[in-house]
């Protein structure tokens, strides 16, 4: 692959490039993967900077017909939109079904709009492992808007904000109990709560939904990232298009807040050196899956079974003979 090539069309905004950029990202072959890096070094420093959107919500709550309302919103004020949805893989198979193509499809067709489906092949976070990579691609590839779907609601969740400038949570009008299982950990991750469905017989109930969900975010403490006012929680109706408009001049407030007082470059930086240390520990995590490696392993674990060693003396003898790391 003439990666210099791929690079100049990228940079042009071909959307086949792109295409194909991801998927050689996304691909755990050894020479794709060295191809890869090659590219993404080859595309740092391109100058261009795009506002990454996460957004998670809980299954049924419609962030497919959101995202899409919400992306041609944006592609008909002139701006080009990115949509990264990652759809959850069976443990069993590891298939994905890659359906969101087919649930956006008038976003899909618009020529200012690029969507891209990809598996999340059992990552915690509930985003593909080179999610962040197709991101740094989009960006250079001159898009203005990233919008990063994640799989589900949950502790683990919280992954998405290490690679967004914006987090968005959505939920469905009466749906307080939803929180349960997400508890604190999401509700301090999130910048803004939008409660959707807000329109015919729901309507009044979401405004209530939302009314207890700026109650609950007031009690929360006041992080440094934030202007007076936020987090906040909002309404939108993605059926009848209300709210959306808001929702966008709320964030691109808080975005330039953010800008103007530093948080926003910052924010990033602490970014980077998260995926660092993150790409440093999968690195070492799948040199247990390769020999001698893992025939140690196996060794090894067969004797902490037979009551030779223990747990913690057989892991010691396995980092220090094996992993050389003292």
């Amino acid at each position: 692959m003439d990666i210099e090539d791929l690079k100049t069309r990228i940079l042009a905004g071909e959307r086949r490039a792109l295409a194909r950029a991801i998927t050689l990202v996304e691909s755990g072959r050894a020479d794709h993967r060295a191809q890869a890096l090659s590219l993404l070094e080859a595309l740092k420093g391109h100058g261009r900077e795009a506002l990454r959107v996460g957004l998670s919500g809980t299954p049924g709550v419609g962030k497919s017909t959101f995202i899409e309302a919400f992306g041609m919103m944006l592609t008909a004020q002139g701006l080009k939109v990115a949509v990264l949805a990652v759809d959850p893989s069976s443990a069993r198979s590891g298939g994905s079904i890659l359906g969101d193509k087919t649930r956006m499809e008038r976003l899909s067709r618009d020529k200012n709009a690029f969507i891209r489906p990809s598996p999340s092949q059992s990552q915690l976070g509930g985003v593909a492992r080179r999610t962040r990579e197709a991101i740094d691609l989009c960006e250079a590839a001159g898009f203005d808007v990233v919008l990063i779907e994640t799989v589900g609601v949950g502790q683990s969740e919280t992954m998405v904000a290490e690679m967004s400038d914006l987090f968005l949570l959505l939920l469905a009008p009466a749906g307080g109990d939803e929180l349960q299982g997400v508890k604190r950990g999401i509700m301090e991750m999130a910048d803004i709560l939008l409660v959707n469905k807000a329109d015919g017989a729901l309507k009044s109930t979401a405004v209530r939904t939302c009314a207890d969900y700026a109650g609950a975010l007031r009690l929360l403490r006041k992080r440094p990232q934030d202007p007076e006012g936020f987090p906040k929680a909002m309404t939108v109706s993605a059926l009848e298009d209300s709210g959306l408009l808001t929702a966008w001049e709320e964030m691109q407030f808080l975005a330039d807040w953010r800008r103007e007082t530093g948080q926003f470059a910052g924010r990033r930086a602490e970014q980077a050196r998260f995926w660092f240390e993150a790409e440093v520990r999968e690195r070492l995590l799948a040199r247990l899956k390769r020999e001698p490696v893992k025939g140690a392993m196996e060794a090894l674990a067969r004797d902490v079974e037979a009551g030779g060693l223990t747990p913690s003396a057989a892991a010691e003898e396995l980092l220090r003979d094996y992993l050389q790391m003292g």
